[in-house]
């Protein structure tokens, strides 16, 4: 009944008891999960259920483009299906970045990537320093008055990138290894739609709200404030806190309810699956955490 990873683990233990004690239940198909919405939004008097993060995000964006304007530095304003494309491409963008190691700069690495330099260091050392300094100047530009200051320089096939902050000397490393890694050519591949826009300070403008944006995170957290105007959402932390209204809408009313069934499509691999991560013999499960961990984007042990 719970919606967050202790619901998971209780689900995969009941998946397991109806896998090794009931299988003919599954394999007859009768075995489904409910898929309880994450959320309820409500606008007025009209509400409606949304499954999850992903589908509280295409809400949002749909809510803003009813009168959203982004607005370039050059005056060029988009909305519509153009709006939509950048926020598109700066939730992607968000998702990425947000699972980089935290030892990297986020800040750091998002205006890298604005300026196109989130790539292997060019050969030509004079282009190199100019990213560099045009990553720096970014900063500088996005930055409060007295948090200024940066220098970019390029070093060991990286950026490195300095200022002094109250005192205090702070330096920012974009390594070789993070430039080469294919989370970067990811960001820089998500980034590029992108550039034109953030070339210098953009606006979200929507019914008198005026948001400044310095880069696709930016504009992500502005569409999320700026949807949420007017409306009432509510998180669910499952069906274990819905009253008998709720459940009736939401799980077993059959004409609106979302069920999935389980299948077990390949069983030898499915067997292997549960022996090593359910079963009694810890080892084996030790080598699977350890050689999958970092290929999660969320890991909970």
């Amino acid at each position: 009944t719970d919606a967050d990873v202790d619901g998971a683990h209780i689900r995969t233990l009941i998946l397991t008891f109806f896998y090794r004690q009931m299988p003919e239940i599954i394999e007859r198909g009768h075995l489904y999960i409910a898929q309880a919405p994450l959320y309820k939004v409500s606008k007025g008097k009209s509400s409606q259920y949304l499954k999850d993060e992903r589908a509280l995000e295409d809400y949002l964006i749909d809510s803003l483009l009813d009168g959203a304007v982004l607005r370039l530095a050059s005056g060029e304003e988009r909305a519509g299906a153009d709006l939509r494309a950048a926020l598109e491409d700066a939730r992607a963008f968000r998702q990425i970045l947000m699972g980089l190691h935290s030892r990297y700069d986020r800040k750091v690495v998002e205006q890298a990537a604005v300026a196109g330099a989130l790539k292997p260091v060019p050969q030509d050392a004079a282009a190199a320093l100019a990213l560099a300094q045009d990553v720096a100047e970014r900063l500088d530009r996005n930055a409060d008055e007295t948090e200024r200051g940066w220098m970019g320089s390029v070093e060991a096939g990286g950026y490195v990138f300095r200022r002094t902050l109250r005192g205090v000397a702070q330096a920012v490393t974009l390594d070789a290894a993070l430039l080469s890694s294919s989370e970067a050519r990811k960001l820089d591949e998500k980034s590029a739609p992108l550039r034109d826009i953030f070339a210098a300070p953009a606006k979200l403008i929507r019914r008198g709200d005026e948001s400044q944006l310095d880069g696709p995170m930016a504009l992500y957290d502005a569409m999320s404030a700026q949807g949420r105007k007017g409306l009432s959402i509510q998180r669910y932390k499952g069906l274990g806190e819905m009253n008998a209204e709720q459940l009736w809408e939401t799980t077993l009313d059959r004409d609106a309810r979302s069920l999935l069934q389980v299948k077990v499509r390949e069983g030898d691999e499915a067997d292997d699956i549960f022996v090593k991560l359910m079963g009694d013999v810890v080892e084996p499960r030790r080598e699977f955490i350890q050689d999958n961990a970092l290929s999660v984007a969320n890991l909970d042990v």
